[in-house]
């Protein structure tokens, strides 16, 4: 791996700074997607920049995409990464003529959002137990079932749905994935509200749902192959990184401010930490920049993006812990004058919670790094 980048990347870097500089900074404050930004960076080119010119990219290299990515978190934006990241890739690796054309130039141009059923309560880290069912009828196929910690859905346009289509197959060959519009009758949506009192995940009822068979991504009884796609796509990218860099890059500006007495108080227990964790960062960003490097040489980095995926997220709790602890009492505010940072240390400790679990948990990973990186025995 190269250790640097090159003077086109850095060029690039200089770049996408420039456009974010003429854009008005995201206050962080609105739960609703920041579609202005979204619009206006794809009318830059820049949303899918590794996207295939042909869906509507720019045909940017891994690389390229995660230079984008680092500069868009320092700005203090985001973007629909379920359509952008997830369903968009899939399918392109899966779906067929119609689906690409009908589903990638609106996914390209900021046009809908898109969330991810997956997740059941009885089909968690072993996903390929769901029980949602979907039953051939004519031209379509009906629908039955609950999916669990849907993020976004309730500002979703389309869902990437699994479901089971042969419940006598084993249970990683009897699962099918289907594009279903959000507003099809029979969907209810009820809020799962996190222990920040943000509304981010959902359950979904799927109630006689008719979804055209030509929804289906991919063929029949083969959508757990889909799935994997999916789910290579969604532990590969920098993001935990990022959002573990943006907590420690906050928090060390409180200590180096002055502002709060914590360092001072225990100087050479919290400066060791200090030190430590900063190597981590560090150290983080570079696993999650190999894992790029290597979709850039076109390989598939499958127990790669597990170690980065666990590492940036127990790290993103370390660093969240660590800005309560070391700021005080003051560090455990949300709101009010005494709160550092306008509370949001506090508020990244309780959010920091979820970040072993989602996208494949800590267990799960380290099970994929043992088998598939180390070779020892399932």
């Amino acid at each position: 791996m190269e250790f640097s980048f090159t003077p086109a990347q850095e060029a690039l870097r200089t770049e996408v700074r420039s456009f974010f500089a003429t854009l008005e900074r995201p206050d962080g404050d609105d739960e609703a997607p920041n579609t202005s930004l979204e619009r206006a960076m794809a009318a830059n080119g820049w949303l899918t920049m590794a996207w295939p010119a042909e869906y509507g990219g720019r045909g940017a290299s891994q690389m390229e995409q995660l230079i984008f990515k680092e500069e868009l978190f320092e700005f203090g934006g985001s973007f629909d990464f379920l359509g952008v990241q997830l369903a968009g890739p899939t399918i392109m690796v899966h779906g067929n003529a119609e689906q690409k054309a009908t589903h990638l130039p609106a996914i390209a141009g900021a046009k809908v959002r898109w969330c991810q059923g997956f997740s059941e309560p009885g089909a968690g880290s072993d996903l390929a137990s769901l029980q949602t069912r979907a039953v051939r009828d004519g031209d379509d196929f009906v629908i039955n079932g609950q999916k669990i910690w849907t993020s976004n859905a309730h500002h979703a346009d389309w869902i990437l749905l699994l479901t089971r289509t042969d419940p006598e197959a084993p249970k990683h060959r009897g699962i099918s994935m289907f594009l279903v519009d959000m507003k099809t009758p029979g969907i209810t949506i009820r809020p799962l509200i996190q222990l920040t009192g943000v509304h981010g995940f959902n359950e979904v009822y799927f109630d006689d749902v008719r979804v055209p068979a030509k929804n289906m991504v991919g063929e029949l009884n083969r959508g757990w192959y889909a799935a994997t796609t999916t789910l290579d796509f969604e532990r590969s990218g920098i993001e935990r990184n990022l959002v573990a860099r943006r907590d420690w890059n906050r928090t060390y500006g409180l200590l180096r401010s002055g502002t709060v007495s914590g360092l001072a108080s225990r100087p050479a227990v919290w400066r060791h930490q200090v030190a430590d964790l900063f190597i981590a960062v560090e150290a983080g960003q570079w696993m999650a920049r190999r894992v790029a490097y290597l979709q850039s040489k076109g390989l598939v980095p499958n127990y790669e993006a597990s170690m980065s995926k666990t590492f940036n997220s127990e790290l993103g709790q370390r660093v969240a812990d660590f800005s309560v602890n070391v700021l005080g009492l003051p560090g455990q505010l949300r709101d009010g004058a005494h709160a550092p940072a306008n509370g949001v240390p506090a508020f990244r400790f309780l959010d920091a919670r979820r970040l072993t679990i989602g996208q494949g948990t800590s267990e799960i990973n380290r099970n994929i790094i043992a088998t598939r990186g180390l070779g020892l025995p399932r």
